[in-house]
């Protein structure tokens, strides 16, 4: 039994700094969870030691470590929608000329699994692999929209346009809905603006979302309606090939 609560203290440690957006010291995670420093201290040098967190630029404060990230690739290269939606994301990319990506929910963040820069000099730089905030963002709000992921209780404001206040959040979902895709004008980034719409599993589950991210001198207003539709079109046929793939495994 010691050993098990050790294991769990130990996991909620873990959970703890996957979902911080910024390093934790041994003192702040013993406050918020409740547990004796030196019992925190021992747990996250044992962490440390087998690469699950490490210190952030030799600081006290940590973050998560190289054998996550290896885990998460492991991960990643193991999910069906993130290659089934790949050629997608080239299409979209020759189709609009910017950066297209595919992401899915993971704690409480939009998770990018998928990139594909556009050639362009001028151009929004990705990274498969990072999390960035559900309410603020186009593939976070389209996942936020159309699938049952929890809207956050904290909406950090990021730039002067991101929505802070969860009723006019709430709002603006349901125009998501209607409208069936998503825009981020502006919120996560200055300078940048992005369109995502929500791809489906062969159960009608909204699984990930595809989109495309640009500056905003070339994501210009008689713009949106071309590439809300072109990224509608690559949600759609991803969302149906999934089915189709689904459909075609269960029958042999």
């Amino acid at each position: 039994m010691r050993e098990m609560q050790t294991l769990a203290r130990g996991l909620q440690i873990l959970d703890l700094i996957a979902d911080a957006d910024r390093a934790l010291g041994v003192t702040e995670i013993a406050n918020v969870l409740q547990l004796d420093k030196s019992t925190v201290s021992r747990l996250v040098r044992t962490l440390a030691n087998y690469g699950y967190v490490q210190p952030y630029n030799g600081s006290r404060g940590y973050i998560l470590g190289k054998r996550v990230r290896q885990i998460s690739w492991h991960y990643l290269n193991r999910m069906p929608v993130r290659e089934t939606a790949k050629p997608y994301l080239y299409r979209l990319v020759e189709q609009t000329g910017e950066c297209a990506h595919t992401a899915v929910y993971s704690s409480g963040k939009a998770l990018m699994i998928d990139d594909v820069e556009a050639e362009a000099s001028l151009r929004v730089v990705g990274g498969i692999g990072r999390l960035i905030p559900l309410h603020c963002t186009a593939v976070g709000k389209a996942l936020l929209a159309f699938s049952d992921v929890p809207i956050p209780a904290v909406l950090e404001k990021n730039t002067a346009h991101t929505i802070t206040d969860h009723a006019t959040l709430q709002a603006h979902l349901e125009e998501i809905r209607k409208q069936g895709y998503a825009f981020d004008d502006e919120e996560h980034q200055e300078g940048v603006r992005c369109l995502a719409a929500p791809v489906y599993d062969y159960m009608g589950a909204a699984v990930a979302a595809i989109g495309i991210s640009g500056p905003t001198v070339r994501v210009t207003d008689d713009r949106v309606a071309e590439l809300a539709q072109a990224v509608l079109a690559a949600a759609r046929e991803l969302s149906d090939e999934l089915r189709a793939a689904a459909v075609q495994k269960g029958k042999r």
